[in-house]
């Protein structure tokens, strides 16, 4: 199989540098490279130093537009969609080519961030090795796209007309993608073993903008819109049950503070709470310690409250079209 490594990049800074080296250091002499600037010259120039080729767009129109541009150019029977902030190893790519040869009737394949972060400090090595963790116990037979490291074959992706340019940031534009694909009756597979390195340093602010606004609630959208709710990967039955319980640990916490006897049901919430997510809490053990697993619980139990309110917001939104926070990001 021939393959097509695309990247859209945006102020890529160092990190794309990385991601650079690493594609020239184990990509083949036969893989093509298409780096897809958009709104930006340094990353462009960059990326022809290297030997890329590169597509300028002269303002910033979106990762789903960069790709698809990128896309338009290929060459290579599979398409190989990567961000501009990871690095690949020795084996992504050949276990790409494999898995396409081997797989004749596969349609698209996702894989999964190493369980190395890039970043040393704790949010980053947090969020990092949570979505690790994530796909390396989802269901191999995946429902959905991702395109920090998702290969597809050309034919398919031009066929079902790419990633939807109305997305101008960030957000599901890839998980929108598998939706269609799966509605289609495509196949995507989840290759645990093909993995990509990321390197973002992510701080308080970033973290809770791009969980909240940039995938909660679009992603809530494109449930209710596609009647997409799967028991895989964020959207299992578990985190689901860990939503009600968080907001009912808060509720009951509240009460307390009134009634002393209902410290016990707030005891018994936290505890129902830890053994429901005791895989996760053992992963984060055997990788970071006990003390790093402490200190990552509240992160967690938060993920699961402001998950929970962006799905109410995008129901109400949805349902009621209250403009109460706008989830179309291309406005």
């Amino acid at each position: 199989m021939s393959i097509s490594v695309i990247i859209p990049v945006h102020k890529g800074g160092e990190a794309f540098q990385h991601c650079l080296s690493s594609l020239k250091q184990f990509a083949s002499a036969e893989t093509e490279i298409i780096v897809v600037a958009d709104g930006d010259e340094e990353s462009g120039d960059l990326a022809e130093s290297f030997g890329a080729k590169v597509i300028r767009n002269s303002s910033a129109s979106g990762p789903a537009k960069a790709r698809n541009k990128g896309a338009k150019i290929a060459t290579g029977d599979v398409l190989f969609f990567i961000d501009a902030d990871v690095t690949v190893n020795a084996n992504t790519i050949p276990q790409v080519n494999l898995l396409f040869l081997k797989e004749p009737e596969l349609a698209a394949a996702i894989g999964s961030y190493d369980d190395e972060p890039g970043a040393s400090n704790f949010l980053s090595q947090y969020k990092n090795l949570f979505h690790h963790y994530t796909h390396q116990t989802g269901s191999e037979e995946a429902s959905t796209f991702w395109g920090a490291c998702g290969a597809i074959r050309r034919d398919i992706f031009l066929k079902i007309g790419g990633f939807d340019e109305s997305y101008r940031l960030p957000c599901v534009e890839d998980i929108e993608l598998g939706y269609r694909l799966k509605i289609a009756g495509y196949s995507i597979k989840l290759c645990k073993t093909i993995q990509v390195k990321h390197l973002k340093r992510w701080d308080v602010i970033s973290l809770l903008r791009a969980d909240f606004f940039y995938r909660a609630l679009p992603w809530t959208n494109l449930i209710l819109r596609h009647r997409q709710l799967k028991n895989d990967l964020n959207l299992q039955w578990s985190s689901r049950i860990s939503v009600i319980l968080v907001y009912s640990l808060l509720v009951s916490f509240l009460a307390a503070l009134w009634w002393s006897y209902l410290w016990l049901l707030v005891l018994g919430i936290m505890v129902t709470l830890f053994i429901i997510n005791f895989s996760v809490y053992r992963f984060f053990y055997h990788q970071r310690g006990i003390i790093f697993t402490i200190r990552m619980i509240p992160w967690h139990w938060l993920y699961f409250f402001y998950s929970g309110l962006a799905f109410a917001i995008g129901m109400i939104r949805y349902y009621g079209s209250y403009p109460i926070i706008k989830t179309n990001l291309a406005d």
